[in-house]
């Protein structure tokens, strides 16, 4: 029987990201505090209203820097993913700086919600030649960092090999699940205006027209294939304004309308592994 999902996420940065970026002026750090002031509160009302639950991936410092804000989620009964420590790129550490930054920040997920994470999600959606390695020995069950398939889950790879002069050579498929995203459907590309000494980012679209293309891709979905997951990617500071908390609202009704069903990450790929 065909079955459609729709995981709706939520990347919980707060104030890390910019921090993570040398921005800590207070303006600056003002953007990061709208989300578990009045964004995640929000997103928690409008999912109660329509009985959803969502997968949240929260760095370890905003754990800390904003406990009761995390906590509330978890309450919720919303998915609480990993999603560092200080929101930096695996890719821009160590070794033994993200396996550090894997360990500090499965222990504050522990504390909040009692339980270790079972998924990750890279800061930037940039991992290492280290992360799928370090995942499987911390135990995580899944990734949500990679593009590899839009509508498909899969296995993530290890040891690929990869030179400019050589062919790819591509390693062996892991335990451990990709559940795909795309900046397509990350609500940041499309609305974060950013603006820096040496660069811009003009963002601020028209929130019909985003979620035109966030139809379109799950009336796509039901198109092509029987079994299909579809993950949105937002931010509570960034689709917690108005008209934007609006329009997700209007996505909700819509597939609710085209036979979709809500899941959390994790309920998702249990249901992927037992198929697969």
């Amino acid at each position: 029987m065909p079955k459609h999902i729709v995981c709706l996420t939520f990347d919980f940065d707060a104030i890390s990201g910019f921090i993570a970026r040398g921005q800590t002026t207070a303006s600056w750090r003002s953007r990061g505090e709208f989300g578990p002031r009045v964004g995640a509160p929000r997103l928690l009302a409008l999912f109660a209203k329509y009985g959803i639950r969502t997968s949240w991936y929260v760095p370890g410092h905003t754990i800390e820097t904003f406990p009761d804000a995390v906590a509330r989620v978890v309450e919720a009964g919303h998915e609480i993913g990993h999603h560092g420590w200080t929101h930096r790129p695996p890719a821009s550490l160590t070794r033994e700086q993200e396996e550090a930054e894997l360990v500090r920040g499965n222990e504050a997920i522990r504390r909040v919600s009692g339980k270790y994470a079972r998924g990750y999600r890279s800061p930037s959606w940039d991992l290492s030649p280290h992360s799928v390695e370090l995942m499987l020995k911390h135990g995580f069950d899944y990734d949500s960092s990679m593009m590899g398939d839009d509508y498909t889950p899969y296995f993530a790879r290890q040891n690929d090999n990869i030179t400019l002069e050589n062919r790819a050579e591509f390693g062996k498929p892991s335990a451990l699940v990709e559940m795909p995203i795309h900046w397509s459907t990350d609500d940041s590309p499309h609305f974060e205006f950013v603006r820096t000494d040496t660069s811009l980012r003009q963002g601020l679209h028209n929130a019909g027209d985003v979620l035109d293309n966030w139809v379109q891709d799950f009336l796509y979905m039901k198109q092509t294939v029987d079994w299909g997951v579809l993950t949105y990617t937002c931010h509570p500071f960034i689709i917690g304004r108005g008209h934007r908390i609006m329009m997700l609202e209007q996505l909700i009704l819509r597939i609710i309308e085209e036979g979709g069903v809500f899941l959390r990450v994790d309920e998702t790929v249990d249901e992927y592994k037992a198929r697969a």
